[in-house]
């Protein structure tokens, strides 16, 4: 039997990629259609939560896959060695500063941060990066001032505790990391002689990577959102110490995108200013669709150390810059 014949080089076919980037259309045009169905006001609140995450994530998601893309096929190894510091340790506040330049959010510096590691930059400077572009570019903190008018002074502490979280985790992992801690997938793909189909390649890889973690991270977020009751914040607030535990929890659980979450931050009103700092700072470096999207990038077994020390460190940084401003 004569075999299949191959695919040509040239050819199209409506693949994996296509029919997600279909789903997620349809889910987008036919929302108010789709809700009107769902009798159960805990299921339409459900629905609404888990297609706003994605369409407020997948926008950056796709900015960072493009950017992760160009940095793996078209930027050559010898750029990293001249743009950042050769020794480790000054390479790691380098690239959290140049978080300051790239308007993207959580979503897209996971894959950007993993193009980095492969092209060469050490993986502290890569995971400075990766914590301090969501949360001190130019977006995130515009956001921030327009959503504090009468704290001006919270867009200052939140992009000096952010960056000095950023700078603390990469100095940590420079001392006690393991490289065998992040096994990136093997991307054969980044090596076809034509780097037009290695571009198109790579990008077709982390849409489907990181995308797919992206939905279970948005279930996720959407199923807390459902389960918690409101009402037990309310009694939570008064306290200084746990105010500052429920928010940096409800931060990693409600997976809020940077560009959105000072709005939400604000309208906790009754909370402190230091509380909802320290939700500033903890949401766009730990939260679940955040974790999930580590665990598929960079292996579970970096996910389940780093996340737990990221979170620590940023609620003990943020509480300190909180205290002393107010």
């Amino acid at each position: 039997m004569p075999p299949a014949p191959a695919t040509q080089p040239g050819s199209w076919r409506f693949g994996s990629v296509e029919w997600l980037a279909l789903l997620l259309l349809l889910l987008v045009v036919f929302r108010d259609p789709l809700a009107d169905t769902v009798s159960d006001p805990r299921l339409q609140t459900w629905t609404t939560v888990f297609v706003s995450v994605l369409v407020q994530a997948m926008p950056f998601l796709v900015f960072g896959v493009v950017l992760s893309a160009v940095i793996a096929v078209f930027v050559p190894r010898s750029f990293w060695a001249r743009a950042l510091p050769r020794h480790p340790a000054a390479a790691v506040p380098a690239a959290g500063l140049a978080g300051v330049i790239l308007p993207g959010c959580e979503c897209g510096s996971v894959p950007i941060a993993g193009s980095l590691i492969r092209r060469g930059v050490t993986p502290a400077a890569a995971l400075a990066f990766l914590l301090a572009a969501p949360a001190i570019n130019p977006i995130v903190l515009t956001a921030t001032a327009v959503a504090f008018p009468g704290n001006p002074e919270m867009v200052a502490a939140r992009a000096a505790a952010s960056l000095t979280v950023a700078i603390a985790m990469g100095w940590l992992w420079l001392r006690l990391g393991k490289s065998e801690w992040i096994r990136l997938p093997r991307r054969s793909d980044l090596d076809d002689s034509s780097r037009a189909r290695a571009f198109w390649a790579a990008c077709r890889h982390d849409v489907m990577h990181a995308g797919g973690f992206l939905v279970i991270g948005a279930a996720a977020a959407a199923t807390i959102n459902v389960v918690v009751p409101e009402s037990w914040l309310q009694g939570l607030a008064a306290d200084p110490v746990l105010s500052v535990l429920v928010l940096a929890t409800l931060a990693v659980l409600l997976s809020i995108c940077s560009e959105a979450d000072a709005f939400v931050a604000a309208s906790l009103s009754q909370f402190s200013l230091t509380s909802r700092l320290v939700f500033l700072v903890v949401g766009p470096m730990v939260d679940l669709k955040l974790i999930s999207m580590q665990a598929g990038v960079f292996g579970r077994r970096f996910a389940s150390r780093f996340a737990p020390v990221t979170f620590v460190t940023a609620v003990v940084v943020g509480t300190g810059v909180g205290v002393v401003l107010w």
